[in-house]
């Protein structure tokens, strides 16, 4: 039995909508998902059915779960088809090659993989959530991460800051290059693209990234007597680096403190954020 969980959403009727669909499997299941720029919500929820039953074998026996009752009760209790003649005519096409069995199942009611469906549902749509649901556990509950196969791969770039503050004669040592570990700001930089690089291997669920450039910034603030760091780092891929640009800054800060520490124990670090960001379908988002 394949077990698949439907849903659709829509922001307006008609507006722009999104639908998902959960095939339950190994390493935490299968999501496919898609928008339309102008719908209905019941056309969602149809559609969601037949993108999830389309990856499905003929001759295969699949449940589908849904909180639509449109949808379920239009299947099983043979609710007259007032709209939507095309999509439920593609439905009958692909139900007929499959054993399909139909459960209604409430919505919001915590199962997981209605929750998840809801999600990418809504996602797809715009609709943003007041309480979303966890991204990061699968069907079972069990911590996994996040499938962005059906993510368009596309430039991604994030901006990332953070400070270093000390005592204004640990600054100029800095500045004079006569700390006995070395050029500090030298290695915090190395230290800072080599961080961006293995950010997958410190952050339990970020995926492993093609990195196309990391660039980490160091200057000298004496008015403030603090180093501080910018890092901007670029993918070409279809999810962001956000992470790797807060990685950054972060180990290249770690750096600079473990070189000075010696001289210094009343360094700070301070303020690590995320500036700037663009890619993806969130766009460009401008921090400061």
């Amino acid at each position: 039995m394949i077990e698949i969980y439907t849903d659709g959403a829509c922001l307006g009727n008609p507006g722009p909508g999104g639908w998902a669909a959960i095939i339950a499997g190994d390493a935490g299941g299968h999501e496919v998902k898609g928008r339309e720029e102008k719908t209905t919500s019941n056309r969602m929820e149809v559609t969601a059915a037949i993108k999830g039953l389309a990856r499905i074998p003929p001759g295969s026996q699949v449940r589908i779960e849904s909180d639509s009752q449109y949808l379920v009760y239009t299947m099983t209790k043979n609710w007259k088809r007032k709209a939507n003649h095309d999509l439920w005519d593609e439905l009958d096409k692909l139900v007929a090659e499959r054993n399909v069995d139909w459960l209604w199942i409430r919505g919001h009611g915590g199962h997981p993989g209605n929750e998840r469906a809801n999600r990418l549902a809504n996602e797809m749509a715009g609709i943003v959530e007041e309480h979303p649901s966890p991204t990061h556990f699968d069907l079972g509950g069990k911590v996994h991460m996040v499938d962005i196969s059906e993510k368009a791969t596309s430039e991604r770039v994030a901006v990332a800051r953070g400070t270093v503050a000390m005592k204004a004669a640990t600054l100029e040592l800095i500045k004079r290059g006569e700390m006995k570990k070395g050029d500090v700001l030298a290695v915090a930089q190395l230290a800072g693209i080599m961080a961006a690089k293995q950010t997958s291997q410190l952050i339990p669920l970020c995926h492993p990234l093609p990195i196309t450039s990391a660039d980490v910034d160091l200057k000298l603030d004496e008015k403030r007597s603090a180093v501080e760091i910018t890092a901007t780092v670029k993918t070409m891929a279809q999810t962001g680096v956000e992470m790797e640009a807060l990685t950054a800054v972060t180990v290249a800060a770690l750096t600079i403190y473990d070189m000075c520490k010696a001289v210094d124990r009343a360094m700070r670090i301070d303020n690590i954020r995320l500036a700037r960001k663009s890619g993806g379908r969130s766009g460009e988002i401008v921090l400061e």
